[in-house]
Parts: structure tokens; C-alpha cells; sequence
């Protein structure tokens, strides 16, 4: 797929043929993509994605941290779900260590993960509808993120990098008024998502740019590895959270949006869908909120609430040994994954024994979606590819870990 060498060559096939490169500084490859396309007259010949320009090594970085100091790290990998990301490497521990986590600290962890997935869908909306040409809907999708973006900022004193979710619970409980404002987003954003659907899904000048434009069968989606709204899109109905439900996703009522044309605008509907489906859950959660602690009893592991320590000096003790020392998991290996807003998200994990992971690997949606893009462009017009790019919704961070 991509080429870590640093000068990657498409030769052209044909005498009439040329080679364009477009990106990595171009706006829609996200600045740190590049595409090698054969071109014949405006159309594609061939195309081959060149990634590895952020260099960020997060996987190797891991494995040199303590399994706490880990979360700040998955928070980087998809900076624009970063809680998501939180979820799936905490599950993935706790499943070695054999943790049980309370019923309120998996309730809120729906909450704030639905809550992720909306203001990640609100800017994939925004910049996409953006690419093709629309600029007000940016500006309204942003509108509702920044609301968001106060919502993550007062649970966990972070508006992107939140590493609120912890191995073994939650950081901190949730603070007072932070549920009512929840439920003002959750009570007003319906109307919202009818705004976006006035300016974009009766547009005929949007239908006609994504239409038929991009498509990928079933087939193909599976044989390649999509995940997520892309798979689905093309008529394939897989949901990890339905079919494989983790933190008690099993307990909520939800659709799973799906398509059937494997288009451009296949991949729209589906996403715009989600926005609905995911409010649904996330109020589902608001109002069945259980009470109780959000951390689990497992003192060696998570630092417990100050009023169970008998001093001050003792909770400043203890806390100094889990953070300098760490703690021990069991050795083994385990594999997790979850519904992130691009597909599937999955950690796995190596333990020695020790209080260091002895190897981390992610499996990112982004990654295997964007193996889709030649096969979804190549035969079309280089107009088009921007529009594919958007549909894929990938997230560099990603992919270049």
C-alpha cells in the first residue's frame, strides 16, 4: 500500500500518460498524505498512496512507558477521538488483569465514547462537505463540536487530548452540572442534524458530486479490510458494539446504518445516520446513569478515592509508588477491539510480566481504509479523488504511528 522509501516511483505505462503528485501539502490529502497518479488527460490510470511523513513511532514509544503512562500516548493516535481511543487500550489491560469495572464507569464510557463519535462525525461532515464545495455546513458542524469540545473540557480538564479514560475505570467522577449539560446538547442537536441534511442531502449540485462516484463492492470492502460506515456503506452490516458488544453496549437500544450502493454518497448517508443513532445512545446512557463508584477495587492498580485513605501524607505515598513504579501484569497477550467513528479499532498487547508492555500493536481503521483509495479511483477523474478521500474519513495519526 504505502511506501516508507523516501522516493517512491509510478512510471508511467503509456506514452501519453503523466505522473502527478498530489499532496502531501495539498488541503485534502490532510497535509501528510501523498498520491502518486498516472493520469491520462484528467483521468486516473493508477494511483499509489505514499504514507510515513509524521513519523510518530507511538508503538515503540509505548512499550518503554508503565501501562498507565500509555493512555496519554492513544490519545495521539486519532486525535479526533481520542477518548475512543482511550477505551480500547484501558479494555484492552483490564482484560489481562482480569478487572471488573463498575457498572457507572461503564455507563459513562458509552456516554463520552458516542459523545467522541458525534463531534468526530461533525468534522468529517464539515471539512468533506467543505471539499466538495459546501462552506456554511463547516461552519455549523464546528458550531456543535465547540459545545462538545466544553463537554470533554469539563469532564476531564482537556478539550482534545483527554486521557480520561483509565485502566481500570475513570480518571475523576463526573463534576457537578456535567450531566446537565450533556442533556442540553443531546436535547437540541436533532434539529441540527435537520440543518445539515436542508443544505446537503436535497443539494443537487452534492448529489451529482457524489453519486455514483467511488464505489466499492461488498466484496471488495471485505477482501480489503474495510471497517466501519465504509463497509457498511456497501451493504454489509457489521457493528462491533451490536455484534460484538463491550461495556454493555448490549443494554442499549440502536440502529446500524446501512447501505447498499458502495458510493461516495452511500458513505454520506450512513455517516449522517450515525449522528442520529449515536444521540440515541448517548441519551439512553444519560438517563439510565447507574450510581456507584467508577473505579475499580484493585488498590495495587487504581488509586483510590481520598476519603479511603487515612491520611494525606498516605495518598501522596501511594500515588507516588503507582506512578514511579507502576505495576505488574500478568503475562500473556490479548487482542480488543471496538467501534471507533472510522471502523475498527484494535490493540494488541504482549505482557512479560512486568509493568511495561513488551509489545503494542494497533490495529487502525484508518490504515486498512485507505488500501481502498486505488481501487476507488483509479478509471475516475481527479476531481473525484478529493471526494473519495473525504468519504474514507481517514485521520493520519493513524496511520503514520
Amino acid at each position: 500500500m504505502g511506501h516508507l522509501n523516501p522516493n517512491p516511483v509510478l512510471d508511467a505505462t503509456e506514452d501519453k500518460s503523466m505522473i502527478l503528485n498530489m499532496g502531501p501539502q495539498h488541503p485534502s490529502t490532510h497535509g501528510v498524505l501523498r498520491l502518486l497518479l498516472e493520469i491520462d488527460g484528467e483521468t486516473i490510470v493508477r494511483m499509489m498512496p505514499d504514507i510515513g511523513f509524521l513519523h510518530t513511532g507511538i508503538e515503540k514509544t509505548c512499550e518503554a512507558k508503565f501501562y498507565q503512562q500509555v493512555v496519554p500516548l492513544t490519545d495521539r493516535i486519532d486525535y479526533l477521538c481520542p477518548m475512543v481511543n482511550n477505551l480500547c487500550y484501558v479494555m484492552a489491560v483490564e482484560k489481562l488483569l482480569g478487572l471488573e469495572i463498575p457498572p457507572r464507569a461503564q455507563w459513562m464510557r458509552v456516554l463520552l465514547a458516542e459523545l467522541q463519535r458525534i463531534s468526530s462525525h461533525l468534522v468529517w461532515l464539515g471539512t468533506h462537505a467543505m471539499d466538495i464545495g459546501a462552506m456554511s455546513v463547516f461552519l455549523y458542524c464546528f458550531r456543535e463540536r465547540e459545545d462538545l469540545l466544553r463537554i470533554y473540557e469539563m469532564v476531564s480538564g482537556q478539550r482534545m487530548m483527554t486521557s480520561y479514560f483509565r485502566i481500570g475505570g475513570l480518571a475523576l467522577d463526573p463534576p457537578l452540572g456535567f450531566f446537565e449539560k450533556v442533556k442540553q446538547f443531546l436535547d437540541r442537536f436533532p434539529e441540527k442534524i435537520d440543518e445539515y441534511e436542508n443544505l446537503l442531502t436535497g443539494n443537487f449540485i452534492f448529489i451529482d458530486r457524489l453519486k455514483g462516484v467511488a464505489k466499492i463492492s461488498a466484496d471488495d470492502a471485505l477482501a480489503i479490510g474495510l471497517t466501519g460506515p465504509s463497509l457498511r456503506a456497501s451493504g454489509v452490516d457489521f457493528d462491533i458494539r451490536r455484534d460484538m458488544p463491550y461495556c454493555g453496549y448490549e443494554n442499549f437500544k440502536f440502529s446500524v446504518p446501512v447501505q447498499k450502493e458502495g458510493d461516495v454518497w452511500a458513505r454520506y448517508l450512513c455517516r449522517v445516520a450515525e449522528l442520529r443513532q449515536s444521540r440515541e445512545i448517548a441519551k439512553q446512557a444519560l438517563e439510565g446513569m447507574p450510581s456507584g463508584p467508577t473505579k475499580a477495587d484493585a488498590p495495587k492498580i487504581v488509586l483510590p478515592d481520598r476519603e479511603k485513605m487515612k491520611t494525606q501524607m498516605e495518598a501522596l505515598i501511594y500515588h507516588f509508588k503507582i506512578v514511579t513504579e507502576g505495576f505488574a501484569v500478568p503475562a500473556g497477550e490479548v487482542y480488543h477491539a471496538i467501534e471507533s467513528p472510522r471502523g475498527e479499532m484494535g490493540y494488541y498487547i504482549v505482557s512479560d510480566g512486568t509493568a511495561k508492555p513488551m509489545r503494542v500493536h494497533m490495529r487502525s481503521p484508518s490504515y486498512a481504509n485507505l488500501q481502498a483509495l486505488p481501487q476507488m479511483c483509479e478509471g475516475r477523474l481527479i476531481a473525484d479523488v478529493v471526494a473519495a478521500i473525504g468519504s474514507i474519513d481517514i485521520v493520519l495519526g493513524e496511520i503514520d504511528r
